[in-house]
C-alpha cells in the first residue's frame, strides 16, 4: 500500500451538485411526467409548468436536489473511489468488471441510505407546483421540508420509497460509476484518443445510456411511492403501474434520459477538471 496515492472520495459530490444546477429543470419535468395519470407528452408538460408557474416552477426543489447530490452521490462515489484504490493492484493493473460491478452496488447501496431524506423532499417540491394549491406541501427549501416531515409524519417519512430506491442506487451507480470506469478504460484502449474532455464525454455518454437503461422502472416506482400516502408498499405501485399497461414502468424515459445522461456527463466531466485542481494525496 506504501506510496499509493488516492483521490479525493468527496470530488463526485462536489461535480455532481455542480452539474444538477444544469439538469435540475428537465429533472422536475421527468417527476411530472412519471407522476401523471394520464399521458401528455413532453413538451405539453413543459408549457403547462411553465404557463402555470413561470420559470421558477421548473426549478422548483433545486435546494433539495443539491443536498441529494452532496449526501448521496458524495458517498456513492467516495465508497467506490476508496474502495477500488485499496483493490487495485501495486502495478495499476485495472480490476475486472465484476469487481467494479460489485464495489459500485455497495456504494450505491451506502449512497441511498445517505441522501433518501433529501431526494424524498426532492420529489415533493418537484411535484407541488402541479397541485392545487390546496394539497400542496409548500416547503419553503430543503431544510424546512426535513423539519416539516419530521414534525408532522414522523423520521420514518424521510425513508418512504427506501425499498425502491436501494435497487435504484445501486443501477444507477453501476451504470454511473462501473460501466464509466469500464467505457474510459476501453476507450483509452484503443489508443486514439488521449486521455482528455474528448474521453471523458464518451465514457459518461454511455455511462448515462446505461444508468438510464437499467434504472427507468424502478424510478417509476420509487417517484409514485415518494409521492404522498396513496400507496403504503412498493407493490401497491406495480400493480396500480401495471394496470396502465407495461410501458407504464417507462414513462418519463425520454427525459429521464436526457436527464441522466447530461448529468452524467456534467458530473464526470466536472469531476475529472477537480481531480486536476485537488489532486491525489
Amino acid at each position: 500500500m506504501s506510496g499509493k496515492k488516492q483521490q479525493r472520495w468527496y470530488l463526485g459530490g462536489m461535480g455532481a451538485c455542480l452539474a444538477v444546477c444544469f439538469t435540475h429543470p428537465l429533472d422536475t419535468i421527468k417527476v411530472h411526467l412519471q407522476t401523471q395519470q394520464g399521458k401528455d407528452p413532453i413538451h405539453r408538460v413543459l408549457v403547462r409548468t411553465l404557463k402555470t408557474n413561470g420559470i421558477m416552477g421548473i426549478y422548483s426543489g433545486l435546494s433539495a436536489s443539491i443536498l441529494r447530490q452532496a449526501t448521496y452521490t458524495s458517498v456513492r462515489f467516495g465508497a467506490y473511489e476508496v474502495a477500488r484504490a485499496r483493490l487495485t493492484p501495486v502495478d495499476g493493473s485495472p480490476l475486472p468488471f465484476t469487481t467494479k460491478v460489485a464495489l459500485a452496488a455497495v456504494g450505491g447501496t451506502l449512497g441511498i441510505l445517505a441522501g433518501n431524506p433529501a431526494d424524498v423532499v426532492n420529489v415533493r417540491m418537484q411535484n407541488d407546483m402541479r397541485l392545487p394549491i390546496a394539497q400542496r406541501v409548500g416547503y419553503r427549501h430543503v431544510f424546512h421540508g426535513l423539519a416539516t416531515i419530521v414534525r408532522v409524519e414522523g423520521v420514518g417519512a424521510l425513508y418512504r420509497g427506501l425499498q425502491a430506491n436501494i435497487p435504484r442506487s445501486i443501477l444507477i451507480n453501476i451504470g454511473q460509476v462501473a460501466c464509466y470506469d469500464q467505457a474510459k478504460q476501453g476507450v483509452l484502449g484503443l489508443g486514439i484518443l488521449k486521455d482528455g474532455v474528448a474521453v471523458h464525454f464518451l465514457s459518461s455518454f454511455i455511462a448515462g445510456t446505461m444508468a438510464t437503461t437499467l434504472t427507468q422502472p424502478v424510478d417509476v416506482v420509487k417517484t409514485r411511492l415518494m409521492q404522498g400516502t396513496q400507496f403504503n408498499s412498493i407493490a401497491e405501485v406495480v400493480m396500480a403501474t401495471a394496470k396502465e399497461g407495461p410501458l407504464a414502468f417507462y414513462k418519463g424515459f425520454v427525459p429521464a434520459w436526457v436527464r441522466l445522461s447530461p448529468q452524467t456527463i456534467l458530473t464526470w466531466v466536472f469531476l475529472e477538471r477537480l481531480r486536476i485542481i485537488f489532486p491525489p494525496k
